[in-house]
């Protein structure tokens, strides 16, 4: 035949739409055409393409005119994913291979100069549209773990393109992918909460952000334990659901963000430095070649500010729209990129920029003007959407090495907490089908029901703290998640006065102001 149509598949974030590689040979001068809004890395693949087919020993096209088209021509296409269709249509094309098994079949792979087939990113979303599509996909060997990852796909791994040649000949099949138990425990590398001596209030607080998935924030002087706490959150969340490892999975292979295959549906602890610019927060990059950044990256995982305070204004307002939705879109000439952003943030920060504040100017050696513009790195509408600010104080107790054995009763666990946030998380989902801290402002009424006693409380209380509507939602939320860990099925005044109690930087401000 002299025109064939193969299928692969483009990457626009985590999002897969199918390529028709349609390839036409005709009489003519020579030539290699490629059309369909190819970057300059899909065009460079005529030169690949060629190369390859010849030094793996197939027949390039003599005296012919080689027109390629990606379709549909509106998507921008990227990279090297798009070398073995092309391929196969060529050989297709020129009557090398049979045609019969192309329409149930997707291709994809980078192509070396000798023919052999290198890893692509981005293959799991590209698989599991594969798979809604029903077809079959032929991959790199190199890309075996991403494709032990989506079941009830057929996949064929391939070293090389000799090695597809022979499968769709029938003469040698080619060896399918064995899916990967992802949901298989892995060892915690993030500590025990019983390692941390003292901090009960920190440690409550902990316990609260991960059975109502709020966000939190650990104020105090260096040396308390906020990173070692912050580390421990990790610990006592519950296990991913599948939908929830597809997700950090697929944005890890857009990335190639994973070292082996359990690493590609772990969740996260992203740490970036407070030196990072607001692309590598968010996302972004040149061109057609945007990548996800540390919100993305850290999806339905943790994402940890250390020093909060050193990071640039701009950088920590751009938290503020993806904090709200849980995705982050990435706006470029021409068209639109989403990617999830659905992390849970933990902060810590000094009281100072010295670090040394405790309410006093006695050992502090900044001046209340400095802390107040420390502080005010910080935006109001940024912290608002913070549930949990709590303090970490230094304790004497924690510094003794007996201090742990002081206490009679012995400390909470990561599994004892563990099981503490499942059953939480679980009261949670079967009463209103999400999180306490996804609850919309439309049924917060109705899930979070107060007395008129209560009500009153609350609102004297937003009156006096001059809380604002969104903070006043939030108190709501996080006294509602307390009550599940009590297994109370009303909020209560004494889990309302918790959730206030939760407000350190206010009160931090205050104490400077009045200074």
């Amino acid at each position: 035949m002299a025109l064939a149509r193969v299928y692969t598949r483009a990457l626009i974030g985590i999002h897969a739409p199918e390529i028709r590689v349609e390839v036409d040979l005709a009489r003519g001068m020579p030539g290699f055409t490629m059309v369909g809004m190819p970057a300059t890395t899909v065009k460079e693949a005529r030169d690949r393409v060629k190369t390859a087919l010849m030094n793996a020993g197939f027949e390039y096209p003599p005296a012919t005119r080689i027109t390629v088209n990606l379709a549909p021509a509106d998507i921008p296409k990227t990279g090297a994913r798009y070398d073995l269709a092309i391929a196969v249509g060529i050989l297709a094309a020129s009557g090398q291979i049979p045609d019969s098994i192309l329409e149930q079949a997707e291709f994809y792979g980078e192509l070396a100069l000798t023919g052999e087939l290198r890893a692509v990113n981005g293959l799991i979303p590209a698989l599991l549209a594969c798979r809604n599509k029903k077809r079959q996909a032929f991959v790199p060997i190199a890309n075996e773990q991403e494709a032990g990852l989506v079941r009830e796909q057929k996949s064929w791994l391939s070293a090389d393109l000799v090695s597809v040649y022979e499968h769709l000949h029938d003469h040698q099949p080619l060896r399918e992918s064995k899916p990967i138990n992802w949901a298989k425990e892995s060892s915690n590398h993030d500590g025990d909460l019983a390692d941390v001596v003292g901090q009960e209030q920190a440690k409550r607080a902990l316990l609260l952000s991960a059975a109502g998935k709020h966000h939190l924030l650990f104020v105090g002087p260096p040396g308390t334990g906020k990173t070692m706490l912050a580390q421990r959150l990790n610990g006592i969340l519950p296990p991913l659901t599948e939908q929830e490892a597809m997700e950090i999975a697929a944005v890890k292979s857009v990335s190639f963000d994973y070292h082996h295959a359990e690493a590609l549906t772990r969740r996260e602890l992203r740490n970036p430095h407070h030196t990072c610019t607001a692309a590598a927060l968010v996302g972004g990059g040149a061109g057609n070649s945007v990548r996800p950044g540390e919100i993305s990256l850290a999806n339905n995982g943790l994402l940890f500010l250390d020093e909060m305070p050193e990071f640039s204004r701009h950088v920590l307002d751009c938290l503020r729209e993806p904090l709200g939705s849980g995705e982050i879109t990435i706006s470029r000439a021409g068209y639109n990129v989403k990617f999830p952003a659905n992390f849970q943030l933990v902060c810590a920060l000094n009281p100072s920029p010295c670090g040394q504040f405790d309410g006093s100017l006695a050992n502090c050696r900044s001046t209340p003007d400095q802390i107040l513009k420390y502080l005010s790195k910080l935006s109001g509408p940024l912290l608002d959407r913070i549930d949990i600010q709590v303090m970490v104080p230094r304790e004497s107790e924690s510094m003794s090495l007996k201090g742990a054995t002081k206490h009679k009763t012995q400390p909470m666990t990561s599994l004892q907490a563990k099981s503490l946030v499942e059953k939480a998380r679980h009261r949670q989902l079967m009463r209103q089908g999400c999180l306490n801290s996804e609850l919309k402002p439309k049924v917060l009424k109705q899930i979070c029901f107060l007395s008129e006693q209560s009500e009153a409380f609350l609102a004297k209380a937003a009156e006096k703290m001059k809380l604002s509507h969104r903070a006043y939602h939030r108190t709501l939320r996080l006294a509602r998640t307390i009550a599940d860990l009590a297994d109370s099925k009303k909020i209560e005044q004494q889990h309302l006065a918790e959730a206030l109690n939760y407000r350190a930087l206010d009160r931090l401000i205050e104490q400077v102001q009045s200074l």
